[in-house]
């Protein structure tokens, strides 16, 4: 592989870390199937896997959906706290995790579109004064200091997902949407993965006024 292309890769890699780990909007959600057929919700167990470049990304995504399902009350497991970033995402993978848990249905979260756009920012100068009496009445001598820092990058982003609940007794996808969201980076310090927890909560609550979890 050439330096530029393993350049480009890591790029590509960094911008979608960032950009699901930017400020978010809430994301907005689209059903695309919602006839269950023969499945059995809700179900109470569910393995969830997050289907992204960075296994970073991968991991955040599916602790924060863990943790949104666990607090309304459904089991969930994260495929990234059973497999390494070396286990390749496939039905063969997949499968023994689904019986090593007892899940009852798989949650799989893929990444469909992502649109960027980047602008040079100023960021907030801090100021300090330093105020000194003079040998004139009421005059007063006033020593500014401005620290300015280098102009951010700020990032804005459309992200586009896509959810599909997978039955574990059929193998077939019960259900599915689609979530889109625009975010923005923050320009005065690192994201705070709000992201994550935000598209997790849109995933968790359409599962829920779907009844295909625990309410």
């Amino acid at each position: 592989m050439t330096n530029q292309k393993r350049l480009k890769q890591t790029s590509l890699l960094v911008i979608l870390v960032t950009a699901l780990a930017a400020c978010a909007s809430v994301p907005q959600v689209t059903r695309l199937q919602t006839e269950a057929g023969s499945a059995s919700p809700p179900y109470e167990t569910i393995l969830v896997v997050a289907v992204l470049k960075s296994f970073d990304s991968r991991r955040y995504l599916e602790k924060e959906v863990v943790t949104a399902l666990e607090a309304k009350g459904t089991r969930a497991v994260a495929m990234t706290s059973l497999a390494d970033s070396r286990t390749p995402l496939n039905r063969n993978t997949i499968i023994p995790l689904i019986e090593q848990v007892e899940a009852d249905a798989v949650l799989v979260t893929q990444l469909t579109g992502l649109q960027t756009d980047a602008k040079l920012k100023n960021r907030n100068p801090q100021t300090s004064y330093n105020v000194r009496s003079t040998d004139y009445y009421n005059v007063f001598s006033v020593e500014v200091t401005e620290y300015v820092e280098p102009p951010a990058v700020q990032y804005e982003f459309g992200v586009q997902l896509r959810t599909d609940l997978f039955s574990a007794d059929s193998k077939e996808s019960v259900w599915a949407i689609a979530q889109t969201s625009s975010e923005k980076t923050d320009i005065n310090g690192p994201g705070f993965y709000s992201g994550y927890a935000d598209q997790a909560a849109a995933i968790v609550r359409a599962l829920r006024q779907d009844k295909l979890v625990a309410k």
